[in-house]
């Protein structure tokens, strides 16, 4: 196994517990939410580059603020839809980003894809299509939602592949509070809820899962090819289906699942049959 590929392991399993946080912390507002892991990640960020001499602000800086712009606005439509359907749709839906981002390297990285890539999207696609239909609870809106926050974190993943060669992993990370933490102060200022009790814990937990998911993330991402390492993702579904069916009772009808399945199988084939020989 390569680095690149244990460095997306981890991250995917931190980015599930990340997960977890968010859906526990249901009655905090998205905007709080994210300001609270931002301002735990931009100190968690600091107290690492600054002692070693490495300037915050990066070389790239014009990919490096898009990366943080696109990955603000992927974060901010995902907890969206993470705390109002359930936890294994919302995921799946969001880790459609692999699709996208594979898409977007076309054009910006110069990768290929085979021609078998296209229909195993195409069945990733129609997994949603069977999700939404079938399952009342995602509705029309939150499936939008969760498709744009796919198409920005997509378009995040490869401009973390343009500054590989620029920047310092943490660099990358330190980008998405430095836009998320004004924006989301200025949100949290006109509708603020003070956490209680546990909630303090697990905003705490919050920053650092997901601090470790992006170090590793970009870490993978700067290792191998962002369409390889970004359909790793895909186990992130698994994850959450544990955890919706064993702590929220969340439960799935045949033909949702077939819906999760099939979205499941779309991404794992592209990640299979990705690097064999170009069709003729």
């Amino acid at each position: 196994m390569s680095k690149g590929i244990g460095f997306m392991l981890i991250s995917t399993f931190a980015f599930s517990l990340m997960q977890l946080c968010v859906k526990f912390l249901h009655h905090i507002p998205t905007h709080e939410l994210i300001l609270f892991r931002s301002g735990i990640s931009l100190f968690l960020s600091l107290v690492y580059l600054l002692p070693k001499g490495i300037n915050p602000l990066g070389n790239n800086r014009k990919f490096l603020l898009l990366r943080g712009v696109f990955g603000v606005s992927a974060l901010s439509l995902f907890f969206i839809t993470l705390q109002n359907i359930p936890l294994a749709s919302a995921v799946t839906i969001q880790y459609l980003s692999p699709i996208f981002t594979a898409v977007i390297a076309i054009f910006v990285l110069g990768e290929k894809m085979r021609k078998s890539q296209w229909l195993f999207f195409l069945v990733a696609f129609i997994g949603v299509a069977i999700l939404k239909g079938f399952d009342e609870r995602v509705s029309l809106w939150y499936l939008a939602l969760g498709l744009l926050s796919s198409f920005f974190a997509g378009a995040a993943y490869n401009c973390i592949r343009l500054v590989k060669d620029t920047d310092h992993p943490l660099v990358v990370v330190f980008y998405f509070p430095l836009v998320a933490t004004p924006i989301m102060l200025f949100l949290s200022y006109y509708d603020w809820v003070t956490p209680l009790g546990w909630d303090w814990l697990l905003l705490l937990l919050l920053g650092i899962f997901t601090q470790i998911g992006q170090v590793f993330m970009t870490k993978a991402l700067q290792a191998e090819k962002a369409n390889l390492v970004a359909s790793l993702k895909y186990l992130g579904s698994l994850y959450a289906l544990f955890y919706g069916y064993f702590l929220f009772g969340e439960k799935y009808d045949v033909v949702s699942l077939l819906g999760i399945v099939m979205i499941l199988a779309g991404v794992i084939l592209n990640l299979k049959f990705k690097d064999k020989p170009q069709e003729a």
